[in-house]
């Protein structure tokens, strides 16, 4: 394998003239001029070349969102030359030119050569170009013969003896083509909040605007181009299926291999159904091809030494790989005229394997199965290049017999299956892990920018190792967005989160023409077959709300446009994926109750998404009416960082109702709905950073609420999965980590409501009864009850304390217990009627301790925290040194995994809530953080960040 993306020579230049040239800096217009080159990244994208050339401002910045637009309504050009060595082109039997991921509709050239056209971003197009490449003559100038290099030097020289190939993509506007699709069908509609016509791309439908991201439809190479050289045959497909014994006692392993066989002259996606390349006279077996499988435990300890696995062929016609069943000896030679041969041979048993489980139930133990295609018929393996590829650098560098393709995989044993049992309230919906039924706790994860070349590895560990650290075990992936990388599937293999995963289709009706049917079905293909291998794959879901909106009619969804959505989601999706991935739950919909059109709402059944809290205006309470068997998406709105908000204003914009922040809050009610939660919680603030303070407040007090709520009744309900994670810019949204990767209030609390171990408490008070001060005299009942949850596998005996406090902190009456909770259960306390308390003057801390040591705490009040008498807290701050204690992997890798050395240590005089601490860039990542303190003090570690500078306020500031 030969990547020909990186150093290249690659330049991209705006075909034509660009349409308002405004939306370019003065550099970009002159650069521009006359159809000029720029120089190019790639994997990259137009908007990050034009960036890097300083030929546009950047377009998160104010409302340079609507030149960014504009830019994309012109077509562009990427023009690339690479070089091959004569060794190369005579060697294999074909040449592959793959491009793993290309954005969007595009038409490919190689040597002057049409390849072909291109209209799925989430697939992987490949090319057989062995006939349209340039090799150089045998000899040098001098006419000395010319040395080859080997495969493992990628066999790049850019010397006399080597041509150059000219490869040139045009990419045409997503812009004008959605636009074009939408005047050629204006029935297929979807979501107001992005451009009419973006469900006919099948291009990530956020990148057009969603109620929290901009209109910025980038184009390009997104990811990486390869060469391929392929001698005799190719994997094409490993899948590992895994069995567990019921005590867990053996994990059988069988591995399927698809085989190719070369064919010199072919053009095909990797997807395509048609007929694939030949083996011709080469056999599956001895005397022929063998599929050898090392398997290595997670303390690199080879368990199984490249066992072959042929002894089981199936020859493949087509897409039907299971039409024919043969099960010959490995022996016995097998031809397949078609070229697709599929490999299902012997099984291998681990012994008491080490099983993977989610975050916060156990390990993540990653075993590596390499699979190799061998060649017995005398052929001395080499590919062009190892580097994809490290693990096998050693085998192959040695001259092994015949190598000619690898496949390496990390897996994880673990049973994970879904449970839709009846019972008492319903029908379940229940994760499972080897046996064990788990709580789902986490949040729904969208693209972490439009801008895709500014998301990486690091970035994308750092932000689901930040999910690990807030006691998360699951994650969904959103289908709006797109499939990501496998950097995020390997981070959530390694932290343990079990992750739901969307297909990327999302609130928006598709008509299935024959055309688009054959392009989904292979974009599912290509998906599935990447990520079906990994860990934390907890399951797959058609989509995100159709069933839901298709059912009601919503967006001129008629009788056609609903057999269509039962024909994808209900017939052809759960096909591929019982084909693809017979291992994993496919679930039609989110939310559904099983598809049908059958109430997908419903909160007695499978998954549901809750939006009265936020979008109904409902108070935070009405969460506790419901029993939802699990929730898939619930949220409310916050602002920012101020420091978040100074990067893309003006002093003079920094007003919530400005142009431009109103530019950067996407929905077009929620400031309305912020202001009126506002003025139902907290005394008006006098300036934006109280706003965007209290704003965030808010936000964590209405999911504490839910989760709460949910986990106390556990069993009922088993999962809060809250909406959303993360920002793919700068904005008002309903994340609990913003674009630049600070925390907001609700991450610190999910990492407290998410907590394995967790107290909570069910007050009642005036937020429970009525909010209106003009109401008739009523008498106000006030009381608690508390709830222990045990999201552990082990039982927990604890001591639960609680005080009933005034204002100063000061105790006026207590009381302690000690309690024992079974693993994976919450346990209730009997209820405590507190009539003595003082509405507006007292509140409730309670504290469970483990060992002696409080593990989880709280607060609550009778009324709402705008009409409680807090007393000035006398709040102080310092920061003192520490030993500092890793805490994971290695520093150098992983710096947020390691305290800084610093400990921030916070006292008041009286009774503060909500306290925040801060430094003057705000881009601390502190050990806990916006907590209630009965007086005394706090110590918290300061995990990322320079202290220095530190200060505090809590809600006796916003006044």
């Amino acid at each position: 394998m030969k990547r020909i993306d990186h150093n290249q020579n690659w330049k991209m230049r705006i075909l034509g003239t660009p349409k308002e040239l405004d939306c370019l800096t003065e550099k970009g217009r002159t650069l521009t001029a006359d159809g000029g080159f720029l120089p190019a990244e790639v994997p990259g994208s137009v908007i990050n070349d034009l960036l890097n050339a300083d030929a546009m401002d950047e377009p998160y910045y104010r409302d340079n969102e609507l030149k960014a637009l504009t830019l994309m309504k012109n077509d562009f050009e990427y023009h690339g030359t690479f070089d091959v060595d004569a060794d190369e082109l005579l060697d294999a039997d074909e040449v592959i030119l793959r491009f793993n991921g290309l954005d969007t509709i595009a038409d490919i050239t190689l040597n002057g050569h049409a390849l072909g056209s291109v209209n799925n971003m989430h697939r992987t197009w490949e090319y057989s170009v062995k006939k349209l490449l340039k090799g150089p003559d045998s000899r040098e100038k001098d006419g000395s013969e010319r040395v080859g290099m080997s495969g493992s030097e990628c066999a790049v020289k850019n010397g006399e003896g080597l041509a150059k190939n000219e490869l040139k993509i045009v990419f045409k506007s997503p812009v004008n083509y959605i636009a074009e699709q939408y005047k050629a069908d204006p029935g297929i509609l979807g979501t107001e909040d992005a451009m009419r016509g973006f469900p006919k791309i099948r291009k990530a439908h956020y990148m057009f605007g969603w109620d929290w991201g901009p209109r910025i439809p980038d184009a390009g190479i997104w990811k990486s181009v390869e060469l391929l050289k392929v001698k005799k045959a190719r994997l094409t497909r490993v899948y590992v299926h895994q069995e567990l014994t019921d005590d867990y006692s053996e994990a059988t392993l069988q591995i399927e291999a698809l085989v190719e066989g070369a064919e010199s002259e072919k053009t095909k996606d990797s997807n395509s159904t048609g007929t694939a390349g030949s083996f011709g006279a080469v056999g599956i077996g001895e005397g022929g091809i063998q599929v050898l499988v090392t398997v290595t435990d997670p303390d690199g300890k080879v368990i199984f030494d490249r066992v072959d696995i042929s002894d089981r062929v199936d020859i493949s016609d087509g897409d039907d790989i299971s039409a024919h069943n043969s099960n010959k000896s490995s022996s016995e030679e097998h031809e397949s005229k078609s070229g697709t041969v599929k490999i299902t041979g012997k099984t291998l048993v681990i012994k008491n394997p080490r099983l993977w489980w989610p975050n916060g139930l156990g390990e993540q133990p990653l075993y590596t199965v390499l699979t190799e295609l061998v060649d017995n018929t005398g052929f001395e393996g080499n590919r062009l290049c190892t580097e994809q590829m490290p693990e096998i650098a050693d085998t192959m560098s040695d001259g092994s017999a015949g190598i000619i393709d690898a496949d390496t995989k990390r897996i994880g044993l673990r049973r994970l299956e879904v449970s839709t049992a009846k019972d008492e309230y319903g029908s379940e919906f229940a994760q499972v892990i080897n046996g064990v039924k788990f709580f789902a706790m986490g949040a729904d994860y969208i693209p972490e920018d439009n801008i895709l070349p500014r998301t990486g590895r690091a970035r994308t560990f750092e932000l689901l190792k930040q999910c690990a650290d807030a006691n998360f075990n699951s994650i969904r992936v959103w289908g709006g967005g797109l499939y990501p990388t496998d950097d995020f599937y390997d981070a959530c293999d390694e932290l343990g989160l079990v992750v739901w995963q969307d297909f990327m289709f999302a609130c928006a009706n598709y008509r299935l023409t024959p055309e688009f049917e054959e392009n989904i079905k292979a974009e599912l293909v290509c998906q599935i077959r990447r990520l079906a291998h990994h860990a934390s794959l907890g399951l797959w879901c058609g989509n995100n709300e159709m069933e839901q909106f298709a059912g009601q009619g919503s967006w001129g969804a008629d009788d056609a446009i609903r057999a269509d959505y039962l024909r994808m989601y209900e017939d052809i999706f759960p096909a591929i994926v019982k084909a693809e991935d017979p291992d994993r739950f496919y679930w039609p919909a989110s939310p559904s109750c099983g598809g049908g059109f059958d109430d997908p709402n419903c909160p007695d059944r499978g998954d549901t998404h809750y939006w009265d809290v936020w979008h109904g205006n409902k108070p935070f309470t009405e969460y506790r009416k419901f029993f939802f068997r699990y929730l898939s998406e619930f949220g409310f709105q916050s602002f920012p960082s101020i420091r978040t908000v100074e990067s893309f204003t003006i002093p003079e914009d920094r007003n919530v109702f400005s142009y431009v922040m109103e530019k950067h809050q996407r929905n077009a009610a929620a400031n309305g709905k912020i202001m009126n939660y506002m003025e139902q919680t907290f005394l008006y603030p006098c300036n934006l950073d109280l706003f965007i303070y209290a704003s965030q407040l808010m936000q964590a007090e209405a999911i504490r609420y839910g989760v709460e709520h949910f986990r106390r009744n556990r069993g009922r309900c088993m999962g809060t999965v809250y909406w959303q994670l993360n920002d793919c810019w700068p904005v008002a949204s309903w994340s609990s980590i913003d674009y630049y990767g600070r925390w907001k209030a609700l991450h610190y609390y999910a990492k407290r409501f998410f907590a394995p171990l967790m107290i909570s408490c069910e007050e009642e008070g005036l937020l429970s009864q009525s909010l209106n001060v003009n109401e008739e005299p009523f008498e106000v009942k006030k009381s608690i009850r508390l709830n222990v949850a045990n999201e552990s596998m082990t039982e927990r005996v604890c001591e639960v304390r609680w005080q009933l406090r005034d204002a100063r902190a000061q105790v006026l009456r207590e009381e302690s217990t000690s309690v024992t909770v079974e693993p994976m259960s919450a346990l209730w306390l009997q209820k405590v009627d507190l009539p003595e308390a003082l509405i507006y003057e007292d509140y409730v801390s309670f504290q469970l301790l483990e060992d002696g040591e409080v593990v989880s705490e709280g607060t609550v009040l009778f009324c709402p925290p705008k009409h409680f008498g807090f007393v000035d807290p006398g709040l102080a701050v310092k920061v003192e040194t520490c030993t500092p204690a890793l805490t994971g992997a290695d520093e150098s890798e992983n710096p947020a995994d390691t305290d800084s050395g610093y400990e921030i240590v916070v006292s008041c005089e009286h009774y503060a809530k909500g306290i925040e601490i801060r430094n003057e860039s705000d881009d601390l990542v502190l050990s806990d953080n916006f907590f209630d303190l009965n007086g005394g003090e706090k110590r918290v570690k300061v995990l990322k960040g320079d202290p220095t500078g530190v200060s505090v306020r809590s809600v006796w500031s916003i006044r």
